[in-house]
């Protein structure tokens, strides 16, 4: 069966590109126009991904996100013609999976949407690391009965690794595969993720038991909580 994309754009000639694109990908692909039509769509044909514009006529994307996503949380890649930091802070926190600025190469939202649906399809669908457990499915984590948050790039992170235990994961494969990136750019994006889920995972951040440092060639989860020297 064919994966369901959803297209949610109001420059008709750029969701003509994408969809014919997406089609050429082998996707099935529907596209609308504004939020109305967004939401009927995809309670109509229940998208595996949505490529959703923030500036659209009437309710604009950040304000959409959370009822696209609905109960399934649908992966949602927002397009946007604004590079302010703010902005694209503003769409992650409103459920967004990716955000990238017009204008785009095609073939890095090409390579964004087959990332994304690869992370919606985990084969790790429940974590447990000492007192923390993680629920991939619904996206909800717990230390004993108290709500830990994550980000969504970090469950996205921990999920990867998780789905490769005991193996080195490069920082290079994670900013391709997680963040998205076609050219990899010199950033510490993902050491500052890391360090983030030591923080919220360890019982001592600076003695990891579970996420290892493998100086030179990146990181490894040791699901049986082996200490390291990292």
């Amino acid at each position: 069966m064919k994966q369901r994309i959803l297209i949610v754009e109001d420059d008709a000639s750029l969701a003509r590109i994408l969809r014919d694109n997406l089609v050429a990908d082998g996707f099935e692909v529907r596209a609308v126009a504004d939020g109305d039509l967004a939401v009927a769509a995809s309670a109509e044909m229940a998208p595996d991904l949505i490529v959703l514009d923030v500036m659209l006529p009437g309710r604009s994307g950040f304000e959409l996100c959370g009822a696209l996503r609905g109960r399934r949380q649908t992966p949602v890649i927002m397009l946007t013609a604004r590079s302010d930091k703010r902005d694209k802070v503003r769409g992650l926190n409103a459920g967004a999976d990716d955000y990238i600025t017009k204008p785009f190469d095609l073939e890095e939202l090409m390579a964004r949407v087959r990332a994304v649906l690869r992370r919606a399809q985990p084969t790790v669908e429940r974590l447990k690391l000492g007192r923390v457990t993680i629920d991939f499915r619904t996206l909800q984590a717990r230390q004993d009965s108290e709500a830990v948050e994550f980000s969504h790039r970090e469950f996205e992170v921990l999920r990867y690794l998780a789905e490769r235990p005991n193996k080195v994961v490069s920082r290079n494969e994670l900013l391709r595969e997680i963040w998205g990136y076609v050219e990899i750019p010199n950033t510490r994006s993902v050491d500052h993720a890391i360090v983030r889920l030591r923080r919220k995972i360890e019982p001592d951040a600076h003695h990891p038991r579970y996420i290892h440092t493998v100086h030179g060639d990146g990181y490894c989860l040791t699901l049986e909580g082996e200490h390291r020297n990292d």
